[in-house]
């Protein structure tokens, strides 16, 4: 994929990352096929765009339609329109915040830091260790880095919908 290399590499960082605690705590983690109320229809960075887009340029005909329609179809807050039947339709390629999300994030909030993950994971734990922690701002900061250097060989808005995304080819 000419011009994702940067992209590939942080996802291949972060799926390591995530493999590392969902296996470490696979117990205690209950995020499964079919669990998608947090799935919802947001934006992304230009490059995870570009990426979803490749991503559906690789589908069969008939399910790149239904991705297709589904965009069409989507609404701020809405579900993201690559659910179907509770299962993401471009999982591979679904945006870093999908691959992160439920497992234990350090955020930086009103100059505060808190680690934060979904209700449903880690019940039963008095604690989680720190190597277990992804580091929220470093890995958006190091995403804003790939995007930028994306960019300046791609000129385009910065983010765009998951729809915006899919609907651009």
């Amino acid at each position: 994929m000419t011009g994702l290399e940067n992209y590939l590499a942080l996802l291949s960082r972060v799926d390591e990352i995530c493999r590392r605690t969902s296996e470490t705590f696979s117990a205690h983690i209950t995020c499964r096929a079919g669990c998608d109320a947090c799935c919802r229809h947001l934006s992304i960075f230009a490059v995870e765009a570009a990426a979803l887009a490749h991503a559906l340029r690789e589908l069969p005909a008939e399910q790149a339609e239904l991705v297709r329609s589904k965009a069409r179809d989507a609404r701020e807050g809405s579900p993201c329109p690559l659910l179907h039947d509770g299962l993401c339709l471009l999982y591979q390629a679904r945006p870093i915040i999908c691959r992160t999300h439920g497992l234990p994030l350090l955020l930086l909030r009103e100059g505060e830091r808190s680690v934060d993950f979904c209700p449903e994971n880690f019940q039963g734990l008095p604690s989680i260790p720190g190597s277990a922690v992804i580091d929220l701002e470093r890995l958006n900061m190091m995403l804003a880095t790939v995007n930028a250097l994306y960019l300046q060989s791609f000129p385009g808005p910065e983010r765009l919908t998951i729809a915006q995304a899919l609907l651009t080819d």
